[in-house]
């Protein structure tokens, strides 16, 4: 079988697939206005270079969900829910991202009011019926919906974490309507009515639309295997991520922490933060041994509530555009040029980017970009800096200079976030770069966030790719239970999470695998009573569950509340399948001096306004155990690494490059 990963981004979208033996990778130019033909051209590409034409296995890791909601251009949905609940996904939460923003006002739902519809009929919170269900009311609601044209329904009953039946009961009556119909005790099985309402209507805003996207993509692939990278760092099968497409909002920037925690481990760094700087964007991520999970994640200000691996993300790429604001100060970002026009390099840009300005001051390599395939426009892009320079009363290299700073000044922010404001000092931990224009970035974010060391995997603008063949599949079930600890024995806390074993057993079972190959992991959701937020706690059979709590909310929050009664809220359980995967091979070692096969050319590059020297070496030929001294360049197919004076790098036996500060 062949196996392929494919990560569409905002301007490229890379392929990594197993030849025989050997890996091969490719990039090619994203396609904004329909995604899938980016993919389907790269999956013919490699199809004429592979040696024979067996079943191929394609993990992807998309951006459509994630499009469809920041785009608002989801399918019109209706909302079905309790009467007299038809307001709450505008009422939400009381939390104010704006506060003293007394012109502020929030933009319009994607569901309107008038597709808000009220069901009599009440379920309580034990799962006891107190009203029956309605259904003559429920059969004109589904009349109402028909009339309207609406392409989804999401219906969010209360309580119906506890008891379906009225949920169930709804969808059979608007089965002739023949819509995709978002059930919330299917999409979250948990308590809180604004998150779990939210969550679905978001599930059946966007679904239709992947669902769309990967029957076309399975149409091409006929019989081969297509998987869907989800936000959880695990893959599903295309078929429930069409269902299900709220899993797969950031699935794309998962894929990058799940390669980033592979590569970590095999060049023996367990402490991350990961920094992933695409064309579009720059996607954050702290790795503490395991990735951070995260369930209170929010997109364009819609509250998710799926286990997503916790990643902060900045407007700032490699297209990000460089503008003067009407006080003449400079601006960078979060506009970005994308992949059409692009940058001005590109050929048909028009306004200024990073990546503009990493080839005006000599960092980035015209000859040698995309291993050549592609050529830069750099006559074009001296015009633009000069001009934009005589605006703002610079001089150009000085604009340029200030365009990376302000972008990296930008993303600084975004690594700040995921630590210092979290507790944690990133001078402890190593950064852990990839993307396709990381490289130009991480060695000078190192040093403003004074961190010792700079991690780059080989061919790190694919790695997002490589996380997806190395994704395990994984399923995420929860259940709210609201126990009391101090009542609750063992046999209940199993009792909640047997029914959650069986689905995951049989849902792994229906992906093609074995019973003894499904690896249960047991979570709790834990928290003092009265508190509005709570605690994952990993569960054993006979573990003490208070004292595991109580330590774990002391190291995160400073301090524990003894004597205060702990409640469990919901048992969360996640059903893994560990399929085939790549495994790297330790190469031989070289001698501290690179061959000179290695050294391309020389050049010069700007650093901090003054022109340097530089060697610029193909790294595809250089050996484990070489050293490369700054000020350098590194040129590689998917990537350029910028080297400034003061940082010295070692390769290590898997190709990984580990940089440190003099």
């Amino acid at each position: 079988m062949h196996i392929i990963g494919v990560d569409t981004g905002g301007t490229f979208t890379d392929f990594i697939y197993k030849n025989g033996s050997e890996w091969g990778i490719y990039k090619t130019l994203s396609t904004p206005s329909d995604p899938s033909q980016a993919v389907l051209d790269g999956l013919e590409h490699i199809a004429s270079r592979l040696e024979t034409h067996t079943e191929r296995q394609v993990t992807h890791g998309s951006t459509v969900s994630t499009n469809a909601i920041l785009e608002r251009k989801g399918v019109p949905t209706a909302l079905i829910t309790t009467a007299g609940f038809e307001d709450i996904i505008r009422i939400g939460r009381q939390n104010r991202s704006r506060l003293y923003d007394l012109q502020y006002c929030k933009q319009p739902h994607i569901v309107p009011p008038e597709y808000c519809f009220g069901i009599p009929g009440r379920i309580d919170c034990h799962g006891e019926e107190i009203e029956p269900f309605d259904d003559a009311t429920a059969e004109r609601v589904a009349t109402q919906i028909a009339s309207l044209g609406v392409e989804s329904v999401a219906v969010c009953l209360l309580f119906s974490f506890a008891n379906p039946r009225h949920e169930l009961r709804m969808r059979e009556l608007l089965a002739p309507l023949d819509l995709p119909v978002s059930l919330s005790h299917e999409i979250v099985r948990e308590f809180r009515e604004f998150e779990r309402t939210s969550t679905t209507v978001v599930n059946a805003y966007v679904s239709p639309k992947m669902s769309r996207y990967l029957t076309r993509l399975q149409s091409f692939l006929s019989n081969d295997v297509l998987r869907v990278m989800q936000s959880n760092g695990g893959s599903i099968s295309a078929e429930t991520a069409m269902q299900q497409s709220v899993r797969t909002i950031l699935s794309g920037p998962a894929g990058g922490v799940v390669g980033a925690l592979e590569m970590g481990r095999l060049a023996g760094r367990n402490q991350l933060i990961t920094f992933d700087m695409g064309g579009t964007s720059t996607d954050v991520s702290l790795i503490d041994g395991a990735p951070r999970l995260t369930l209170e994640a929010s997109i364009s200000g819609y509250p998710v509530k799926a286990p997503m691996i916790d990643i902060h993300t900045v407007g700032a790429g490699g297209g990000s555009i460089a503008r003067l604001d009407a006080g003449g100060a400079l601006v960078v970002g979060p506009e970005s040029a994308g992949a059409d026009p692009g940058p001005i390099c590109y050929g048909k840009g028009r306004e200024l980017t990073v990546t503009d300005a990493n080839v005006y001051l000599g960092r980035l390599i015209p000859d040698h970009f995309l291993g050549g395939d592609m050529v830069l426009d750099t006559a074009a892009v001296d015009e633009a800096m000069k001009a934009l320079a005589a605006k703002a009363g610079m001089e150009p290299m000085a604009l340029a200079e200030g365009i990376l700073d302000v972008a990296n000044a930008n993303m600084e922010r975004a690594i700040r976030v995921i630590s210092v404001e979290r507790g944690l000092d990133p001078r402890e931990f190593t950064l852990f770069s990839f993307g396709g224009a990381g490289g130009m970035h991480c060695l000078f974010l190192a040093q403003l966030l004074a961190m010792p060391e700079v991690l780059i995997p080989n061919n790190p603008g694919i790695l997002s790719a490589v996380g997806m063949v190395l994704a395990d599949v994984i399923k995420d079930y929860s259940h709210t239970v609201m126990f009391d600890v101090a009542t609750t024995a063992h046999a209940d806390i199993n009792a909640a999470f047997a029914p959650l074993v069986r689905r995951g057993q049989y849902d792994l079972g229906r992906e093609g695998f074995d019973l003894d190959g499904v690896v249960i992991e047991k979570i709790l959701d834990m928290r003092y009573q009265g508190q509005s937020f709570e605690i994952l706690i990993p569960y054993t059979e006979g573990c003490d569950v208070g004292a595991a709590f109580e330590s774990l909310h002391e190291s995160r929050y400073g301090y524990t509340n003894p004597g205060k009664p702990m409640e469990i809220v919901n048992v969360r359980l996640r059903a893994r399948g560990v399929p085939d995967k790549p495994t790297f091979l330790e190469r031989e070692r070289g001698a501290p001096k690179p061959d000179e096969n290695a050294i391309l050319d020389t050049g010069e590059a700007v650093f901090d306004g003054v022109r340097h020297a530089v060697r610029i070496y193909d790294r595809e030929q250089l050996l484990p155990g070489n050293r490369i001294d700054g000020p350098a360049i590194l040129v590689e197919y998917s990537s350029t690494l910028v080297v400034p004076p003061g940082a010295q790098g070692i390769m290590d036996s898997f190709g990984n490059l580990l940089f440190t500060f003099s």
